[in-house]
């Protein structure tokens, strides 16, 4: 008998019995196969590579959600797995009604994979969208930024403006003063219309640089989603990393026992 690698011979026994027909009696020889399919070959091809991806794909939680670099790859993830899939659904085990417990392993990682995916989606929409959204509900900023936020240990960092705005203003007295002290001086020197006009540009682009700056900084509301958007983003790659580290061990544990029956 050849096993080709992919089999292993456990035992053979045979039991001897008698057929009693009308016509006369037959002697009956029935032998026992014990076989055991070796698993290095699939641990090696199959369950390594998809341990490595989804590690992978675990781990692409630390780019920034804000980019559409995560989504990408996640997506190349996506891809990849199907075409190794695909290129090794000849090495899987062929069997009847039953489902090997292979199968479950990768299927799991195909769903964990399009899970991570659509929260990357959901993740990127709500902070490039956050603008345009309504007010946080105070149900939702009580559960997100007070509970979950602890839960994660991300909390909201709070900004101090009141520096920046007195150095402006200071700036602005500054340029104010250096400008009516120009003024006071002859207006027939050319030189010094020249200052006053240069120190009144300043003061005008001084200006024009705050309004900038503040139309460009995100209000309350903005801020809100987008801190509520990393505080899901954070417990959901908790919850998939925990996720994962318990089905692996589940599988472990059922196939050793299965092994060992």
């Amino acid at each position: 008998m050849e096993t080709l690698g992919e089999w292993e011979l456990l035992n053979i026994t045979s039991s001897k019995g008698d057929l009693i027909f009308e016509f006369g009696a037959w002697d009956e020889l029935t032998y026992h196969i014990t076989l055991r399919r070796r698993a290095t070959l699939y641990v090696v091809n199959l369950i390594i590579p998809s341990c490595l991806l989804i590690t992978l794909d675990l781990f692409s939680f630390i780019l920034p959600p804000q980019s559409v670099d995560r989504s990408a790859f996640k997506m190349t993830l996506i891809l990849g797995y199907t075409v190794f899939l695909l290129l090794m659904n000849e090495l899987l085990p062929v069997t009847g009604n039953t489902i090997p417990l292979l199968n479950v392993f990768f299927s799991i990682c195909l769903a964990l994979m399009v899970a991570s995916l659509l929260e990357t989606i959901v993740i990127t929409n709500m902070l490039h969208n956050s603008r345009d959204l309504p007010p946080v509900p105070r149900w939702l900023r009580v559960l997100v930024l007070e509970v979950m936020a602890r839960v994660v240990c991300l909390y909201r960092k709070k900004k101090d403006d009141g520096v920046i705005i007195f150095q402006n203003q200071a700036s602005v007295v500054e340029t104010k003063a250096g400008a009516d002290a120009v003024d006071q001086s002859p207006a027939k020197d050319t030189a010094s219309e020249t200052v006053v006009e240069l120190r009144e540009l300043r003061r005008h682009v001084q200006a024009i640089h705050r309004h900038m700056s503040k139309g460009s900084q995100p209000d309350h509301k903005t801020e809100e989603w987008i801190h509520i958007g990393h505080v899901v983003d954070r417990f959901l790659f908790i919850s998939y990393a925990i996720f994962i580290t318990v089905s692996f061990i589940t599988i472990i544990v059922i196939w050793i026992h299965w092994d060992n029956v």
